[in-house]
């Protein structure tokens, strides 16, 4: 049924993520704009599910995009971190031995390399976006790509996706993504991303 879209929970306390990410960046980006995405996309199928015109439909499809995306993607970047293991407080930052940790090694050479190559391709993106590591359901194999505004990952399986609006950073980073993207991996879940890692591969390498 149209209109049931709802907030996720975050599965962690809004100041789980600190030092990394601000208690205060996690309410505004949580309270505020996921559920400003949430609100209008209810509001988007709504409103096509009432008219049968043609040309109104077709004019709804870029709300329905933007925050159906939206709506998406933050739905899986909230379950894409965790409180950081450096911090003593959880698992966030630890990539474990398993098969996830031998396909990064095996496209990327090694962890830091990864986390490198991930940066660079994500601190490319002009203007707001999405940076991702996903699997290539053709080949099975990890690829890096980004997605504008919030375009949804559809070309991969999203394994990990970070977020590089600027609410997602600013009122801690300012402008300097570099700092963002360098602190956040501490706080990836990366038990989460091998998680959908093997659903991507179909569990082949359990």
């Amino acid at each position: 049924m149209s209109g049931q879209h709802q907030l996720p929970d975050l599965p962690y306390p809004y100041d789980a993520l600190e030092p990394f990410i601000s208690r205060q960046i996690m309410e505004l980006h949580h309270k505020k704009h996921h559920q400003t995405y949430v609100t209008a996309l209810n509001a988007a199928e709504q409103s096509y599910a009432k008219t049968s015109s043609p040309k109104e439909r077709i004019a709804l499809q870029a709300a329905l995009k933007f925050n159906g995306g939206g709506h998406i993607n933050h739905s899986l970047f909230w379950k894409n971190l965790a409180p950081s293991a450096s911090e003593g407080k959880g698992n966030g930052g630890v990539l474990k031995d398993g098969p996830l940790k031998t396909a990064i090694l095996e496209t990327f050479g090694t962890f830091d390399q990864f986390k490198k190559e991930f940066n660079t391709v994500t601190a490319g993106i002009q203007g707001s976006g999405w940076g991702w590591l996903g699997v290539n359901p053709a080949n099975k194999r990890l690829e890096l790509a980004t997605t504008a505004n919030q375009d949804p990952l559809l070309a991969l399986v999203p394994v990990i996706g970070v977020d590089i609006w600027e609410h997602a950073f600013y009122l801690q980073y300012l402008n300097v993504k570099a700092d963002y993207l360098n602190a956040i991996w501490n706080v990836i879940n990366f038990d989460e991303a091998e998680k959908r890692y093997l659903e991507a591969i179909g569990g082949s390498k359990l």
